[in-house]
């Protein structure tokens, strides 16, 4: 069991920040003769993403990467905020918070790599998955047991919606 210290900090999550490749993915490409490259994603990452917005959770995407089908994907799973192609990732977050659009005391963010670092320094909560780059590992204050595009993303979802009563709730279904 998780100690209670860490149950009250996922409690407390109304939005969650995440990067995509090396997180939403495994941080594998599959390269083509054709532009653009191939990315998987997990089902029950984007189940759980989907879940969280119809429970009324914040779902932000920041990704360093510009992949448009990785965009249309998580419009279709409900989120609105995705920015992608943006190697400032920390300026996009500052941008929120000064538009009020997020409180950093109840934001998780989730990053695998070093461009991360400055927006897991920016949030009470940064996590990562197990297979994250060391100094992301070193940062983290959770570690998914899970990997990049392998269910990390459920992991963190699961357990805030869970803690506020939001998982096992049929009724946005």
């Amino acid at each position: 069991m998780e100690n209670a210290n860490l149950l009250e900090r996922f409690k407390k999550i109304r939005t969650f920040i995440f990067d995509v490749d090396g997180v939403m993915t495994d941080g594998s490409i599959l390269v083509t003769e054709k532009e653009g490259f191939i990315r998987t994603m997990h089902t029950r990452d984007g189940y759980a993403l989907q879940k969280a917005v119809k429970k009324g959770y914040q779902v932000i995407i920041i990704s360093g990467g510009y992949h448009l089908g990785v965009k249309k994907r998580f419009e279709l799973l409900g989120l609105q905020k995705i920015f992608i192609g943006r190697d400032d990732k920390d300026v996009v977050f500052k941008e929120l918070q000064e538009n009020k659009e997020i409180d950093p005391h109840n934001t998780l963010y989730m990053g695998d790599d070093m461009p991360d670092l400055k927006v897991m320094r920016l949030v009470d909560f940064p996590t990562c998955p197990n297979d994250a780059a060391q100094d992301v590992l070193e940062f983290s204050h959770y570690i998914s047991p899970y990997a990049g595009g392998k269910g990390c993303v459920r992991d963190v979802i699961e357990k805030v919606l869970k803690l506020n009563g939001d998982w096992y709730s049929h009724s946005t279904e």
